[in-house]
C-alpha cells in the first residue's frame, strides 16, 4: 500500500455504496464458524450482551465470538460508527499497527509531528482513512456515533481537529473500515458469529487495545458461569 494515496479521503457515502454493491467484508456463504467442531456444551443466552440482531445500531460494539474463524475478524472489537438502510460501517478497534499519523497523513496540515500509531479499521479500502475523536462539545460536519465520540472522514475536518492538537487517548485514525449490507450484518449475528455490547466509550479508545477482546469475552463467559447450576454434593 502505498502511503502516499491517503492524501484523498472518500466519504461516507461511498463506503456505504461498496457495502450496498455487494464489495463488503466477504460474501455471507464464506463467513465461518468452528463451533461446529467444539466439544463445549451450547451457550445458553446470555443476559447482558445480546446475540440478537435487533440490539444493532450506531454506537453498538460488535465482540467477535472464538467461534468467528474469519482471519478478517477474529478477536476483533468492533464499533459500529454508520447503521442504516443503506448499509453498515464498522472500526476495529484493537489492531494497532505501527505506522505512525506523520505517515499516514502524510501532506495533512498538522501532521507532520504526530506520533502516535494508526489503527487498521478492517478489511475494506484500506487506503481510506477514518478517525474517532471523543469531544465534549458537538463537531460541526463530523458524524455523531454515540455519547461524546464522533467520525472523522474529510481531509477539511481532519486538518481543522489536527489544529487543535488533539490527545491521542481521545483521537484515533484508522486504516480501512468493515463493511455489511443490513442483512448480511444479521445474518452473521444470527450464525453465532456476534455478541453484541452497548455503547461504551473506554472500550474504544482502550489504552492498551491488544487486552480489549480477551477482556471482553471474558465478560460474556463470566456471565454463562454465573447462569450455570450450582453441582449438589
Amino acid at each position: 500500500m502505498s502511503l502516499r494515496k491517503l492524501s484523498l479521503l472518500p466519504m461516507l457515502a461511498m463506503m456505504l455504496a461498496f457495502a450496498a454493491a455487494g464489495r463488503s467484508n466477504r460474501p455471507i456463504e464464506e463467513f465461518e464458524l468452528s463451533n461446529a467442531t467444539s466439544k463445549k456444551p451450547p451457550a445458553v443466552p446470555l443476559p447482558v450482551q445480546s446475540k440478537d440482531a435487533r440490539d444493532l445500531g450506531p454506537g453498538k460494539l460488535l465482540v467477535a465470538t472464538r467461534g468467528l474463524a474469519d482471519p478478517n475478524f477474529a478477536k476483533t472489537v468492533i464499533l459500529l460508527v454508520h447503521f442504516d438502510d443503506q448499509g453498515v460501517v464498522g472500526l476495529i478497534l484493537n489492531r494497532r499497527t505501527d505506522i505512525p499519523l506523520s505517515r499516514v497523513l502524510e501532506g495533512f496540515e498538522g501532521a507532520n509531528d504526530r506520533s502516535d500509531p494508526a489503527y487498521l479499521g478492517g478489511p475494506v479500502e484500506i487506503p481510506a482513512v477514518l478517525a474517532l475523536l471523543r469531544s465534549p462539545a458537538k463537531i460541526e460536519g463530523a458524524e455523531h456515533v454515540f455519547s461524546g465520540v464522533y467520525l472523522i472522514s474529510t481531509k477539511a475536518l481532519f486538518e481543522h481537529t489536527l489544529a487543535a492538537r488533539p490527545d491521542p487517548q481521545v483521537f484515533h485514525v484508522y486504516l480501512g473500515y468493515a463493511g455489511w449490507t443490513n442483512d448480511q450484518l444479521r445474518k452473521e449475528v444470527e450464525l453465532g458469529g456476534w455478541f453484541i455490547f452497548p455503547a461504551d466509550t473506554a472500550a474504544v479508545f482502550n489504552s492498551n487495545p491488544g487486552s480489549l477482546w480477551p477482556q471482553m469475552i471474558r465478560k460474556t463467559e463470566l456471565k454463562l458461569a454465573g447462569r450455570q447450576p450450582v453441582p449438589r454434593l
